[in-house]
């Protein structure tokens, strides 16, 4: 089938197909929330612990800058020096990394949530294709992706050249100043510039999220015949189904001959209906074991007299037991006299087979309620 175009892709993405799209790691991105939380964060610990770390700083200076004979006469003993400075000053900035790692690990969150997928991790050979890398540098997504960078460079670059002037008096006041005053100076500079660019990546955020969130859904939506096929697939496909419904009659059905043999009697319409009864101790009432009509309740009276059940017809009696118990169910209380009936010959029967005696006769007439009966007909 033809790829289907963008103008005809008018249905909002369906939860499988944004699941389906998270599984192979399509999900919303932006940039600019990363950069944007990751230099509020910097700007916090800087105006937080700031001073401290300029206090360390400066220790590092100085202490770089004093050397003694023997360190001067000894490159070893340097290099000493140097890893000790070069330790201090990563303990010295430690709170600034360990804070930047955990905005970027927490940034994911603001659209979504973190997404591993390993479909993302298999290689694409269509990405070496250069027609395709064309395409994409040309297409509308790489245009907007361009226009989108020139105006957020402009934006940043003209904030940082404002900063830059307003400050220019502090700026030059520096050289002029002690190493300390001097690098506290550059500290409260830098965390302006830093609280400037953060107000600037705000703006730039507040506008991309939205845009990133609407470029995701529409380049997900679905066409009118991808909804119906996306159905299909859910509801499963007919023949699939009815195949499925069919085997599990079979099963069911096996099952249902499997206990005949347990039933004590079989009650027939006579040739159109069969039921199975069965009364045992512990149950409440009578239970059905097995019901059919037609074919299915001539396979149950063969079954019957396989096994020896006793069959008797009672042809209201088994339709009303046909339309309103279902298998493994008990008998409503409105058919507890006529089974009884049923049961009382049955046992009457059992008993003539041991002593002998006169041949039990079967009931006639069972009483069945109006009700039932009616329903049963119209069934």
């Amino acid at each position: 089938m033809a790829e289907e175009s963008d103008l005809e892709r008018t249905e909002a993405a369906s939860a499988r197909r944004l699941e389906q799209a998270r599984e192979e790691g399509q999900v919303p991105r932006s940039r600019e929330v990363g950069a944007f939380l990751i230099l509020v964060v910097a700007a916090t610990v800087f105006w937080l612990m700031g001073p401290w770390m300029v206090q360390r700083v400066s220790g590092i200076v100085r202490r770089g800058l004093v050397f003694d004979h023997e360190q001067v006469r000894d490159p070893s003993l340097m290099l000493v020096r140097l890893a000790d400075i070069a330790l201090d000053a990563l303990f010295s900035f430690a709170p600034l990394f360990a804070a930047l790692v955990v905005a970027a690990l927490l940034s994911p969150f603001f659209l979504g949530s973190w997404n591993f997928s390993a479909q993302a991790l298999q290689p694409d050979l269509s990405r070496l294709d250069p027609l395709k890398g064309l395409a994409r540098l040309v297409s509308w997504s790489g245009l907007v992706e361009l226009v989108k960078a020139v105006a957020k460079a402009s934006l940043v670059g003209g904030v940082a050249v404002w900063v830059l002037w307003s400050e220019r008096g502090e700026l030059l006041a520096m050289f002029a100043q002690s190493i300390q005053v001097g690098l506290s100076s550059a500290g409260h500079m830098l965390s302006f510039s830093f609280f400037a660019m953060v107000a600037v990546m705000l703006l730039i955020v507040a506008v991309d999220v939205p845009f990133q969130l609407w470029q995701y859904h529409d380049k997900l939506k679905m066409s009118l015949q991808e909804v119906k096929q996306e159905g299909k697939e859910l509801e499963g496909n007919p023949e699939v189904k009815g195949r499925i419904r069919q085997l599990q009659r079979e099963a069911a059905r096996k099952r249902m001959m499997a206990a005949v043999p347990a039933a004590d009697v079989i009650v027939t319409n006579p040739t159109h209906y069969a039921v199975a009864l069965a009364y045992k101790s512990g149950m409440g009432a009578p239970k059905v074991l097995a019901k059919g009509m037609g074919e299915v309740a001539l396979k149950i009276r063969q079954v019957a007299a396989d096994a020896g059940v006793p069959m008797i017809e009672a042809a209201p009696l088994a339709r009303a037991l046909h339309r309103h118990v279902d298998l493994d169910q008990e008998i409503p209380s409105a058919l507890y006299a006529a089974v009884a009936e049923v049961l009382a010959y049955v046992y009457q029967l059992a008993n003539w087979r041991q002593t002998g005696g006169s041949f039990p006769q079967p009931p006639q007439a069972i009483p069945v309620p109006e009700h039932l009966l009616a329903e049963a007909l119209n069934g």
